[in-house]
């Protein structure tokens, strides 16, 4: 009897330990985590931010996963051009402070910290598509990246293996977009170690300029009439003496265009050209524009071209991803993976005839950012919490269970996640710059400024982040493509974004404002201070404009 009883106990003991162990083992299992990017890929281009495309219904498939977490609706880029943005995301610092400027900026494996710390928390790290920041992703356990830009259809990417860094490639067939998932897929399949969980950075070329689709659709919206932004056509009052010149003189020269308006550099001159559709669509018609069209007449025909190209880009990307759920659900791996989508910068679509990024205008300078996790992330959840790329990587690096290092910048919004609510302190502002001042012939002069919820103030110092002037002075001048080396006038622009959402109304000198601003620039002066921005010591030629500007 005794015996049996012993057995019996020995028996219930065991299957207690193993239920034990096995909740342990759930309790502390990791979720791997995806992180996609888009190139370009705008929050007007989404239906989930309800702009003046969403009728289009552009993104059903990324809308679902944004409605299943929680949207962002106030996500901020800190310098809206790509490298720059990418080494502010991997870093968790600010462009002067990890150094990458402008886009010959690169990160060495050792300043690599996001796949760093992921590693040291037991994750294996992988990245997949656009790299753009030069060095060899080494950090990473695995990567198959695009060199450089990297092309739209039948690219190469760079791959570990026995030559060293770039040379070792692999060659493929069809668009970028589907290639990149396709690898993504791969590695999550057959090549990753499953006894670990992943961190993946899969990023996409698309819908980067030049906007070539996979031609498959071709035919996406070819009948349907894309709507226009009011601004396309009049601007009223927005930019200044900074963006538009003395009497409008600079209006030829300064930021790339749709229209006819900028004559080194309007959208027209790049998509009336066979060059970049061969492959897209060998059927496109360039000879349906001509310049001898009215200005409205030839901007709409243009816009209504530039708008659908980069569209079917989209598109191809909202498939993709698509795809990517379909094979996680597949593999019993979906609701355990944390998944975040975003763009590495805003982009404009026609509004105030603009084209690209680069701008701190709203449309330019805002990021798509959702995040889908529904163990800790309650669905239909949104959020105005301004948050910024600086706090990407000490966010994920929180959720995989570790503690953003000291030298990063940025600050993790992981309790928004899981609360929808901003913690006690949370930042109420963010901080902007652009450097690359009248560089690539979009000719976006040099600014920095700060945004809040309500009101946005920007100053434009219209100098190079060097002293061209200085004999001595060396920076990326064959790289930049400059057309125009020149300084341009430093000027303030100010905006009530409550009353003025799109920015039409420059009210800097409205005496209505006049303590708001003056407030604006103390915290703006604070903020450059605290992230290590100013200017004073590297950069004296700026303080000098800065300086005397400042009261102005």
């Amino acid at each position: 009897m005794f015996k049996k009883l012993f057995c019996f106990s020995l028996f219930m003991a065991t299957i207690i330990s193993c239920a034990e162990k096995e909740k342990i083992t759930i309790e502390t299992k990791k979720p791997n985590i995806i992180y996609i990017m888009a190139d370009d890929h705008t929050s007007q281009a989404f239906g989930i931010y309800g702009s003046r495309l969403a009728s289009l219904n552009p993104t059903p498939n990324l809308d679902k996963i944004a409605n299943e977490g929680i949207i962002f609706d106030n996500c901020f880029v800190t310098n809206s051009i790509c490298t720059p943005s990418r080494a502010t995301m991997i870093t968790g610092q600010y462009s002067q402070t990890n150094g990458v400027l402008d886009l010959e900026g690169h990160i060495p494996p050792e300043r690599q910290y996001l796949p760093q710390e992921m590693k040291k928390l037991g994750y294996e790290a992988a990245v997949v598509g656009k790299w753009h920041l030069e060095d060899e992703p080494a950090t990473f356990d695995y990567y198959a990246v695009l060199p450089g830009q990297g092309k739209y259809h039948d690219p190469e990417f760079i791959v570990q293996g026995e030559q060293e860094w770039p040379k070792n490639r692999i060659q493929t067939k069809g668009h970028s977009s589907d290639n990149i998932t396709d690898l993504t897929i791969a590695w999550l399949k057959d090549k990753r170690n499953k006894d670990k969980p992943f961190f993946l950075m899969h990023h996409y070329k698309a819908p980067h300029d030049d906007f070539e689709y996979a031609p498959r659709y071709k035919d996406y919206l070819e009948n349907t009439y894309i709507p226009e932004p009011a601004s396309l056509y009049e601007n009223g009052n927005n930019g200044s003496i900074a963006t538009r010149g003395s009497n409008d003189s600079l209006l030829r020269v300064i930021g790339s265009s749709v229209s006819k308006r900028n004559i080194v550099r309007s959208m027209g001159m790049r998509l009336w050209s066979n060059k970049y559709m061969q492959i897209s669509n060998p059927e496109f018609d360039a000879s349906s524009i001509s310049l001898d069209m009215t200005d409205k007449e030839y901007t709409h025909k243009t816009y209504q071209e530039y708008l659908k190209r980069y569209l079917r880009c989209v598109k191809g990307v909202d498939d993709n991803v698509a795809k990517l759920v379909k094979f996680l659900k597949e593999e019993g791996l979906y609701d355990n993976t944390i998944i975040v989508y975003t763009g590495d910068q805003g982009f404009m679509l026609g509004e105030h005839d603009y084209i690209d990024k680069r701008w701190m205008y709203e449309e330019s300078m805002r990021m798509p950012f959702f995040v889908r996790y529904p163990e800790k992330i309650k669905a239909g959840t949104r959020t105005d919490a301004i948050i910024n790329n600086a706090d990407f990587a000490p966010t994920l690096i929180e959720l995989a269970g570790g503690t953003a290092p000291e030298k990063m910048q940025g600050h993790s919004f992981k309790s928004i996640l899981e609360t929808g609510k901003e913690p006690k302190g949370w930042q109420q502002s963010t901080y902007y710059r652009y450097w690359m001042h009248m560089a690539h012939a979009h000719a976006n002069p040099a600014h920095f400024g700060i945004r809040t919820k309500q009101y946005k103030l920007i100053f434009f110092y219209g100098k190079y982040w060097v002293d061209t002037k200085d004999p001595n002075a060396t920076w990326n001048k064959k790289s930049w493509g400059n057309k125009f080396e020149m300084d341009t006038p430093a000027a303030w622009e100010f905006y009530d974004l409550t009353k003025d959402p799109k920015e039409m109304n420059n009210a800097y000198n409205d005496p209505a404002y006049k303590d708001i601003i003056k407030e604006l620039k103390k915290q703006l002066k604070a903020k450059r201070k605290s992230l290590n921005e100013e200017d004073g010591s590297k950069f004296p030629h700026i303080q000098k404009v800065i300086d005397e500007h400042w009261n102005d």
